[in-house]
């Protein structure tokens, strides 16, 4: 919002004891690839909960995969190594959405990926939606892919395309954001997770471009 970026959550999927377990949300806008492409990875959260009586530090973690949209020029997908399902959408609530056949699976079967969407009332809303994310997802496949040729023989703590690895850490007690990857904390944890992020995302910039500098001269 403070950039003026545009978003649209595409799929939210609610557990039953509250939260979620999957997420996804198209942005648009001006640099939004470059500026929150370091945002993949996993990101740990250290904070003491309300319900915890003995003040003991808890730890959760979610996984966040920042892909970039692609177009049908960008990658080509044969129909036919393509499988489509259309089922009744299942979801908490029992809303309208849930009473026709309007939820889409795709299936691409030469790599295995599965998507589903079903928050539209719509089936060709649905599939429409659903074909955006799977080229999304694809071209990321194709790009991890040249970038692990390429970083091979390269040590890359950015951009390497491991999503495994812990890359920041949000303490609650402490106030206090580290990223592990290039060891730099700042503090004012609120105004950080209200999007003052910048400090934060140029040091990354930063980095990366002298990775790539590095990367280039060591060639």
């Amino acid at each position: 919002e403070k950039k003026g970026w545009k978003y649209e959550t595409m799929e939210a999927q609610e557990t039953e004891v509250g939260g979620f377990n999957k997420i996804v949300t198209n942005i648009t806008g001006k640099f939004v690839y470059g500026t929150l492409r370091w945002e993949s990875g996993v990101h740990r959260v250290q904070r003491v909960p309300v319900t915890e009586s003995q003040g003991r530090l808890q730890t959760s973690t979610v996984t966040v995969a920042v892909l970039p949209e692609a177009e049908e020029a960008d990658i080509k997908i044969n129909p036919g190594d393509v499988r489509v399902d259309v089922m009744r959408a299942g979801g908490p609530g029992g809303q309208c959405v849930n009473t026709t056949d309007s939820a889409v699976r795709l299936t691409h079967i030469p790599t295995g990926i599965v998507v589903i969407q079903q928050d539209q009332k719509s089936q060709i809303k649905n599939k429409e939606k659903a074909w955006q994310v799977l080229r999304a997802r694809l071209f990321d496949l194709e790009q991890s892919k040249l970038d692990a040729e390429r970083s091979a023989n390269r040590k890359s703590m950015i951009g390497n395309g491991d999503r495994s690895e812990k890359i920041r850490t949000y303490n609650y007690p402490q106030d206090r954001i580290t990223d592990h990857r290039i060891n730099l904390s700042v503090h004012n944890l609120p105004s950080f997770m209200m999007g003052n992020m910048d400090e934060m995302l140029d040091a990354l910039n930063v980095y990366a471009k002298e990775e790539q500098f590095n990367a280039i001269d060591n060639a």
